[in-house]
Order: C-alpha cells, then structure tokens, then sequence
C-alpha cells in the first residue's frame, strides 16, 4: 500500500460513539449493516453503511459516508431507511466480521489503515453478544 495516501473507500459500515468511530469490515453478507444496526440500538450513530470514505488528517483517521449513501443504512428485509449520521469522526477501531473467533486473542492486534495503525479485534456478527463485545472493545482498546 502507498503510505502517502490521504484517503481510501473502505468496504465498511461504520457507526461512532462520543466522537470514536467504528469501522465494520467483512464480505458482503457477513452482517455489517446488522450488527451496525444493533449498535445504533445501544447509542451509536451511523457515520456510513458499507462503504466508508476514511482520510487521514495529521496521524489521525477520519471517517465519513460517500455523498451517495450519506444518512442511509440498507436493512434486510425492510430496504434502505434514512438514519441520523454523523460525518468526520476520528476512526478508533476496527471489527473484523468472521466465524473463526480465537478464545483468547493478542489484545495488541492492529489494522494498519492508511500508514496509521488502529486496534483490530475479530467479532461473529451472528452470535447476541456481538454488539456488547464491540461497545466493551471501543471502551478498552480503541483509540482514546
């Protein structure tokens, strides 16, 4: 990757919490947009859904929503719903959506997203404590 970047479109939804943003990244069909659902019932608020467009600004990252899609979050089974959003939140974690958990993983995992690193942790998207493990990773792990 070119470290000189200043932006990239991520394949992620993204929600925020007190300004912290996080990045959802998986395939599609993975849950994304469910499990940002989820977030935004527990207090979050939609930055983007699906594709986030995330700048580097100083060693920070910020994340917003490409203008298409700004305010918009695709619910299966219901279609596309306007959604409160927030815009340039600095990024502060990354989810991994996967089915392979480890019981025990490196807390010191990292995403190094353009040149700047960002914790990583991997989450089931399917499983009930899905969103309950990301609001905890936000609070311990991500970037203050």
């Amino acid at each position: 990757m070119n470290l000189r970047l200043s932006s990239e479109t991520m394949h992620a939804s993204t929600v925020a919490m007190d300004g912290r943003a996080v990045l959802i990244c998986g395939p599609s069909g993975s849950g994304k947009s469910d499990l940002a659902l989820q977030l935004i019932d527990r207090g979050f608020i939609l930055v983007s859904d699906d594709q986030t467009l995330v700048r580097k600004s100083g060693d920070k990252l910020l994340a917003d929503a490409p203008d298409t899609i700004a305010g918009k979050l695709e619910i299966r089974g219901v279609g596309i719903v306007d959604m409160e959003r927030v815009s340039d939140v600095r990024v502060a974690l990354v989810v991994e959506l996967t089915s392979d958990i480890q019981r025990l993983p490196d807390d010191s995992r990292e995403r190094v997203v353009l040149g700047i690193a960002v914790p990583l942790i991997s989450v089931d998207a399917k499983t009930a404590s899905a969103p309950s493990k990301v609001a905890l990773a936000l609070d311990r792990l991500g970037l203050k």
